[in-house]
């Protein structure tokens, strides 16, 4: 059973959503979603690239907060709660020099007042990138903005 209010997400919709704020500007766009995942990639190129040459892990951590809580968003009736980030870590396991990364976001746990979400980074070889788990807090909509 999907988690989505409405069942279904508009990926479209979400990438462009993002548009003119930091997703934008780091070029991250929603490329696929299941009945409790989400998929969005990020090139990696001089605005996701540390001064070495690597992805930035700060890129990475901006791609796990953008996908996690647009996820969160997306099972939420917008007109009652939003919901914002928490916590945040990650654990930076390799490099990534070019192509793309892809972030797949699972929802762990959907509740009342808090989410939990785990958030896998790969590279073009689906090799793990990041690990990463980002917790949410479901708030009045009222108070988000």
């Amino acid at each position: 059973m999907a988690i989505w209010h409405g069942g279904t997400v508009d990926l479209a919709q979400l990438t462009a959503t993002g548009a003119d704020s930091m997703p934008g500007l780091l070029g991250i766009e929603f490329i696929d979603a299941g009945d409790d995942w989400l998929k969005a990639r990020m090139p990696v190129n001089a605005r996701t690239r540390q001064p070495y040459g690597r992805l930035h892990g700060g890129a990475s951590m901006a791609l796990v907060e953008t996908i996690a809580s647009v996820g969160g968003s997306q099972t939420v009736d917008p007109a009652i709660n939003a919901v914002v980030g928490m916590e945040i870590n990650g654990n930076h396991i390799r490099p990534a020099k070019d192509g793309f990364v892809t972030a797949l976001a699972k929802a762990e746990s959907i509740g009342r007042t808090t989410q939990v979400w785990t958030v896998r980074i790969t590279d073009d070889e689906d090799r793990l990138v990041c690990l990463s788990r980002m917790t949410l807090a479901v708030i009045a909509a009222q108070r988000a903005g």
